[in-house]
């Protein structure tokens, strides 16, 4: 009887240990879903994160790129004005000089 007993209890025995690892593998998949989600979250939220730093990458190089663009062209308007008063200037002393010229021509 005694045998039987024994018996009896590992055979319990066996099907509980059976039960814990069906039910750990199940948990186990259960944590694989769970975890493959997670990461496809967390790949969705990098994602969304680097097009919004590239966003705002793009937008600050564009505002750097419009700022050097208006200096460029200020200091380029400045530096025409400039030439234009000089070149201005060089015309009527090119006009004295050319009548000068041309009244040493005629006296000559």
């Amino acid at each position: 009887m005694a045998k039987d007993k024994i018996l009896s209890e590992i055979k319990k025995a066996e099907q509980s240990a059976a039960k814990m690892v069906d039910e750990g593998l199940k948990n186990k998949s259960e944590r694989i879903i769970d975890a493959r989600a997670e990461a496809r979250e967390i790949i969705k939220e990098a994602e969304a994160d680097a097009a919004k730093s590239a966003q705002s990458a793009l937008r600050s190089a564009e505002e750097t790129i419009k700022q050097e663009s208006e200096k460029i062209i200020t200091d380029g308007n400045a530096a025409a004005r400039d030439i234009s008063q000089k070149a201005e200037a060089n015309v009527q002393k090119a006009v004295e000089n050319l009548i000068t010229e041309f009244e040493r021509a005629i006296h000559a």
